[in-house]
């Protein structure tokens, strides 16, 4: 999958989004969804990393338990045939529900546009 690929994947889920947090002065409220990628878990050959591997987190604020948001995601993520593990928390300052689903993606292409 491509950095295009992961960026339209999270568009399709049809909710304001960014990648690790919205600039200043673009606050969202509720329901929004951040991505960003946590570290490598790369295939290693002959000296070199021969594969990308990039966890991925996608992260679902809602103001409430949103079970259908929950399950739209999911249904993306199915649709695009990614494994993934799922954890939630409430955030108590900013009275939000955080849901983050973990994937790992192969990357199978880069160039200077991601």
């Amino acid at each position: 999958m491509t950095y295009q690929e992961i960026n339209q994947m999270i568009a399709s889920i049809g909710l304001p989004y960014a990648y690790y947090e919205f600039p200043d002065g673009t606050e969202q409220s509720p329901p929004f969804i951040c991505f960003y990628f946590t570290g490598s878990n790369d295939l290693a050959a002959d000296d070199t990393n021969y594969q990308r591997i990039r966890p991925l987190a996608i992260e679902l604020y809602t103001d409430n338990k949103d079970f259908t948001l929950e399950n739209t995601v999911e249904a993306v993520l199915n649709q695009h045939g990614f494994v993934y593990a799922r954890d939630e928390a409430y955030i108590d300052t900013e009275r939000m529900n955080m849901v983050t689903y973990t994937i790992e993606v192969i990357i199978t292409e880069v160039n200077e546009n991601g």
